[in-house]
């Protein structure tokens, strides 16, 4: 079993104008990124060379040339974070359309959650994306870092108000996703995953 670093996927699920998930993408990436065993890659659906893509999958054209596209860069990693909101009781469309079109890439590769909502903390949206992912022959993790009232969470910095639990859990988080990731990444190296 290979001891490289995990290649790893922050994605940004939301691409709302003012949206709150930047402030805990840039939360949970320091975090990752103060492991050695993990190479963190932000993808953010609000990228405007991403959003493109994604409006072209609407309108049954091709993918833009020159640049790697969203299925290759999903395609090159070893696991996921998804960070989500949760909007009316669902998850956005826009990672809906994200997941949909990436379609194999996931397979095979453990896939995690960071969610932020009202009272339930995107517990809801979680858990469609775990019946969405499974159809994708992904694994969903169990343990979720979740921001219950995200808007009371953290400060104006961006920093969270209650450091240490929030830490905590990220780093259950990490550690399942790292044994996951090796355990998959090893299971694709010694026989390909078909489904």
């Amino acid at each position: 079993m290979s001891d490289a670093p995990l290649k790893i996927g922050i994605i940004i699920g939301s691409v709302r104008t003012g949206r709150y998930a930047d402030t805990i993408a840039d939360w949970f990436t320091a975090v990752a990124r103060n492991r050695t065993d993990l190479d963190i890659q932000v993808i953010d659906l609000a990228e405007p060379a991403i959003l493109d893509e994604l409006k072209l999958t609407l309108d049954a054209r091709p993918e833009p040339a020159g640049t790697p596209g969203l299925a290759d860069r999903v395609e090159a990693l070893d696991g996921y974070v998804v960070i989500t909101p949760e909007y009316n009781h669902g998850y956005p469309a826009s990672l809906k359309l994200a997941i949909d079109y990436v379609y194999t890439a996931w397979q095979a590769k453990p896939v995690s959650f960071v969610s932020y909502g009202g009272m339930a903390g995107g517990q809801r949206a979680v858990e469609q994306l775990r019946q969405v992912f499974a159809e994708m022959h992904a694994v969903t993790l169990r343990d979720v870092v979740s921001f219950h009232n995200m808007w009371e969470q953290f400060d104006a910095e961006g920093r969270p108000h209650a450091p240490e639990p929030i830490g905590k859990a990220a780093e259950v988080l990490l550690d399942q996703l790292v044994w996951w990731g090796r355990t998959l990444r090893a299971g694709r190296e010694k026989q390909p995953y078909t489904a």
